[in-house]
């Protein structure tokens, strides 16, 4: 049997990050984690009524593990988690600090961290306890209230492009690029397509639907990846950017503020090709992406490659989940579905000969 965070070990961890006093009542698992644990701590002494914990610990991961070449990400397979692919295992301590450091410097809002630790001394697993934000996340925005949705999305819009205004002369993890540390393949779009070959192999093993249309797709992202040109610049980009992933100010502040976004799951930040970010925002946002896109110049081709690719991935990845035991298991069956779909439409139509 899996298991999770001991419920003592949380509340010892809170003592020590707000006193002896603090007193914890009630703790909640949150939905949706697949590489870390995710808890909502309601205590009766910070303003906000609750923390978040977040655990990195081996148990909390549900991928299987690195001789399998499973990494987590929407990007695919990683080599057995060859440590140059800059789509290795998104996760971790170090990689979070690091990219909320890199963020709060562009003077992007991210959750304001209480206590890091990774000595795993006092907690049996690298930990953080996080600021939590009342005001829900912006997918759910959406449905409940749409106007501040919208403030919240244009905040967003301007997040991204501080971000994707920064940018450096080769793609990696922000640990790569900082210390020129050599990296898989040699340019983004080949490790795109790289990626999305294994995806498609894994896929087709596993939906036979795939494995009819296997040879197809293979020439396809072939010919898309014939058709990009290089490029020697590269974006700082957050890598899986739904509106899951952006949590919304609180509507009530006083004094009054205007909504922001603030950015959570950060761990996959990286310098790549900012195509790859806007297929994804393009894909979660739905018709919220007019607001996302603004003026952005994108190269098509690019665009192209990067749409089956991600969609390719978003097949093999749920089902390489489904190989495990993640418990929701029917939401990754549909995100498979979904995908697989529309991966198919995205093939030319077959010409017929007379």
């Amino acid at each position: 049997m899996r298991q999770t965070a001991d419920i003592e070990d949380l509340i010892a961890l809170i003592k020590r990050t707000f006193g002896t006093t603090a007193q914890v009542t009630g703790v909640d698992r949150l939905r949706g984690g697949t590489k870390k644990g995710v808890y909502r701590l309601h205590l009766d002494q910070v303003p906000t009524g609750s923390v978040i914990v977040y655990s990195w610990a081996d148990e909390e991961n549900f991928w299987p593990a690195a001789g399998d070449k499973n990494d987590g990400t929407v990007a695919g397979t990683a080599a057995a988690h060859d440590p140059r692919d800059p789509f290795a295992p998104a996760s971790g301590y170090s990689r979070y600090l690091a990219a909320q450091q890199m963020l709060e410097g562009l003077g992007i809002r991210t959750c304001r961290v209480y206590l890091a630790d990774d000595t795993k001394q006092e907690y049996p697993a690298e930990v953080a306890v996080v600021e939590d934000l009342p005001g829900g996340n912006l997918e759910a925005l959406y449905g409940t209230d749409p106007v501040r949705a919208e403030d919240a999305t244009k905040d967003l819009a301007t997040a991204l492009k501080l971000m994707h205004a920064h940018r450096a002369p080769t793609y990696g993890t922000l640990e790569q690029v900082a210390r020129g540390s050599e990296v898989l393949g040699t340019s983004c779009e080949q490790v795109i397509l790289e990626r999305a070959l294994v995806d498609l192999d894994e896929g087709a093993r596993r939906d036979p639907r795939l494995g009819r249309q296997k040879t197809r797709l293979r020439e396809r992202l072939l010919e898309l990846r014939a058709r990009v040109e290089s490029r020697q610049e590269y974006s700082l980009i957050h890598g899986e950017l739904g509106p899951d992933h952006v949590l919304v100010t609180a509507d009530h502040q006083h004094p009054p503020q205007p909504t922001q976004s603030v950015l959570i799951d950060i761990e996959g930040l990286l310098f790549f090709d900012v195509e790859w970010e806007h297929v994804f925002l393009e894909l979660r946002f739905h018709e919220h992406y007019r607001l996302l896109a603004g003026d952005m110049v994108l190269d098509q081709q690019r665009l192209d490659l990067y749409r089956l690719a991600i969609r390719l991935a978003l097949v093999a990845g749920p089902l390489r989940l489904l190989d495990g035991d993640f418990p929701d298991r029917e939401f990754m069956q549909q995100i498979a579905e979904g995908n697989l779909q529309a991966a198919l439409a995205l093939l030319p139509e077959e010409t017929t000969h007379a």
